[in-house]
């Protein structure tokens, strides 16, 4: 077919993606090895054909650009890129396959499946090292130019700066939190809108969140695997368009998601409440060799990942998931920088939680801090001052680098996680290390001249069971994900408290009722950053799938309709996070001390034994089913923003892990002491909610209480 060349210029080099001028458009397409690049534009996102083809031929070092007069917002576009097919090599051009651009700040629509999708012949023998002559044009979603003006009114890129000592982070899934609430409109349940409204939003601020944390919104890839089985990729951590919204969470995919996004955070902003999203700048959505052609293979694939020195035709995989984005090469780090200050600066997000961030710090085989990632964040003046959450190993040889991060990054505690969970099963931990968690984990952080708040503490998240789930099964159960229930982690450090799954009995109930308020309890007031599962609040199940990743469905949305039991929990789990707000002893900026301050007659810290004693050496280095300690509120050596001095009241934590009751005699260090939490499902009696110093009293098994000296 002919197609007519439109009249162009040569445009610019900078910026990479597209940007309006006054008559057109200028793109600009990254590419070292190419030999020719093609501009496709499209009418419709059905377009089996584009309407005109343009060849960019101006190269500037290894930028290929063009500005286009005529172009407006809403203009559907992708690329064609030509040069070697040498897979031995790691060159995979194929100027067949249409890509999507890197840069694209939309994506029109979602990939249709078909063979012609791989630069490789499906069934061949030679596997990917043949070569695919098909045009992949009619299943490929295009790219749209988008225009970057939006109303934000008084709203501006770091505008909240919440910081990390208020902070409660609430993480969530934009389409499970909204598409079965009743009270929001059916046309925007489960899309951005869904959680900008007023429904959505008066939740949010009377739980007490002041962040959401979304789980992956950037344009991610349904893998065909899971599509042939009648499943989808419902978390998202499968990108394939680092700038743009995914368009499944808008009303519609011709560049309504980008505003609809920016309407969502303006609207949580208006309410105080933070934006988080969870980014994959680790690995794409195009897998390993034989996975398909859909942009970054096609555009320049040694460039864009890290392949075998020894055998460049394979993909070094410390992702689990094909291929690992190389940040090594500038153009990529570009790349990824570029998007990370759009979403601040365009978008308005507040900060961003990196999916295996120990990825991103891959020089070869070894996990190195001081790479170029991580230098390149430090200095720049906007993504310095973003909140900074790395989820902190990947599934390579040495990827497990909690407490490693520099300093300006918080990560997710995996190890306040298992420790947690492990205790309130039942488990003999060592004192030490349950200590430490309890306090924001300073054998891990303190070294390194960072805060509590380096540790973000969350007892369950997005990966792994829910906390209803955690006190519900033993095993995992996800025969629901066709993989023969060997996905998903085989150690969760759960207790179903004597029966697997749902029962009706009242004894396995009320127990399942006590260790999720033992948990709640444990999370809101340890030192660092609390992290609330979404839905966890809401008794929410996944029926024992502790990878629900597939599951767009029931499994995973947040069910509504709750009972009486249900609501109670929800207002508990309410309670403690206005508790923590209340109260900046369990929130500090600085890890406690252990000893006298400012004249106290008490230590900041204290750690009490049952005997109502100091504890000793051999306890702190043995195992123990219970924790108990004083936070003394008149010793904090903690100011504010202001630079004054903080005070608080003074607090009794006992926490027994043991399925067995114990005595527990009150500590000296105040008179008389007031009950004000527990985990109890029974009302306390009246000789339990004061008591008084040298008292003794009856701790029952597997039971968190809170006194507050009088």
């Amino acid at each position: 077919m002919a197609f007519v060349q439109i009249p162009t210029r040569p445009g610019h080099p900078y910026p990479l993606g597209v940007s309006l001028t006054k008559d057109g458009a200028n793109f600009v397409l990254f590419s070292e090895n190419a030999t020719a690049v093609q501009l496709l534009l499209f009418s419709h996102p059905d377009d089996k054909e584009p309407k005109e083809v343009i060849e960019v031929k101006e190269k500037t070092g290894d930028l290929w650009h063009v500005c286009v007069p005529g172009i407006m917002p809403g203009q559907l576009y992708a690329y064609k890129v030509d040069g070697p097919y040498k897979p031995e090599q790691g060159l995979r051009f194929n100027k067949n396959k249409t890509l999507i651009d890197p840069y694209a700040k939309a994506v029109a629509g979602f990939i249709k499946w078909d063979d012609s999708l791989f630069g490789y012949k499906i069934g061949d023998p030679n596997q990917d090292l043949s070569f695919d002559e098909r045009d992949s044009t009619p299943f490929i979603p295009k790219s749209v130019v988008v225009s970057d003006e939006f109303d934000w009114e008084d709203d501006k890129p770091l505008s909240l700066r919440i910081p990390w000592s208020q902070t409660v982070i609430y993480e969530t899934h934009v389409k499970g939190f909204s598409i079965k609430r009743d009270d929001i409109d059916e046309k925007i349940r489960g899309k951005f809108l869904g959680l900008a409204s007023k429904s959505a939003i008066s939740y949010f601020k009377d739980l007490g969140i002041t962040a959401v944390e979304l789980m992956p919104v950037q344009q991610f890839v349904r893998d065909r695997f899971l599509v042939e089985k009648g499943l989808t990729n419902y978390w998202g951590y499968n990108p394939i368009a680092y700038f743009a919204p995914d368009c499944g969470y808008a009303t519609d995919c011709l560049g309504k998601q980008v505003v609809e996004f920016k309407k969502m955070v303006k609207e949580l902003h208006a309410a105080g409440i933070e934006v988080i999203i969870d980014v994959v700048y680790n690995h794409t959505g195009e897998g390993n060799q034989l996975g398909p052609t859909l942009s970054f293979r096609g555009i320049d694939n040694s460039s864009y990942y890290m392949l075998n020195p020894q055998n460049p035709r394979y993909y070094m995989d410390f992702t689990g998931t094909g291929n690992t984005l190389n940040l090594r090469h500038p153009r990529v780090l570009q790349m990824v920088m570029d998007s990370l200050r759009y979403w601040v600066l365009e978008m308005h997000v507040d900060g961003f939680r990196f999916d295996l961030a120990s990825a991103l710090a891959r020089e070869l085989y070894s996990v190195n801090m001081l790479s170029t990632f991580f230098v390149a964040i430090q200095q720049d003046p906007i993504l310095s001052r973003v909140k900074l959450i790395a989820e902190p190993w990947d599934v390579g040889e040495g990827g497990y680098q909690v407490g490693n991060f520099p300093y300006q990054w918080a990560e997710w505690n995996g190890k306040y996680r298992d420790t947690i969970r492990r205790f309130w099963r039942g488990e003999p931990i060592l004192y030490s290390e349950l200590a430490n968690r309890l306090m924001g984990s300073p054998d891990l952080y303190q070294g390194s001249g960072r805060t509590p708040f380096a540790s973000i503490n969350y007892v369950t998240s997005h990966d792994g069971f829910t906390l209803q789930d955690l006190v519900s099964y033993n095993q995992k159960h996800n025969e629901a994900n066709g993989f023969d229930n060997k996905d998903g982690m085989d150690e969760n450090y759960s207790w179903n408290c004597g029966f697997e799954g749902e029962t009706q009995d009242p004894n396995v109930i009320a127990c399942r009722e006590k260790q999720k308020r033992n948990f709640m309890i444990t999370l809101f007031i340890s030192q660092g950053v609390p992290m609330l599962l979404g839905g966890d609040e809401l008794s929410r199940t996944q029926k024992g799938n502790n990878n629900a990743f597939c599951q767009d469905n029931e499994i995973s949305w947040y069910d509504w309709n709750l009972d009486e039991r249900k609501k109670a929990f929800r207002d508990f789990v309410k309670s403690m996070i206005y508790f923590r707000k209340a109260h900046p002893i369990f929130r500090r900026r600085k890890f406690f001390q252990g000893r006298k301050l400012f004249g106290s007659p008490y230590k900041d810290l204290t750690w009490i034994s049952p005997a109502g004693t100091e504890i000793d050496d051999k306890t702190w280095n043995s195992p123990t089913q219970t924790i108990a300690f004083v936070l003394s509120g008149d010793a904090m050596d903690e100011v504010n923003e202001r630079g004054e001095r903080v005070a608080d009241d003074t607090f009794l934590v006992i926490l027994n892990g043991s399925p067995s009751s114990i005595k527990f005699k009150i500590p000296k260090l105040g008179e008389k002491w007031e009950l004000v939490a527990w985990s109890c499902l029974r009302e306390p009696k009246e000789n339990e909610k004061i008591v008084k110093a040298e008292q003794e009293i009856q701790v029952e098994g597997r039971t968190a209480i809170i006194y507050k000296r009088v």
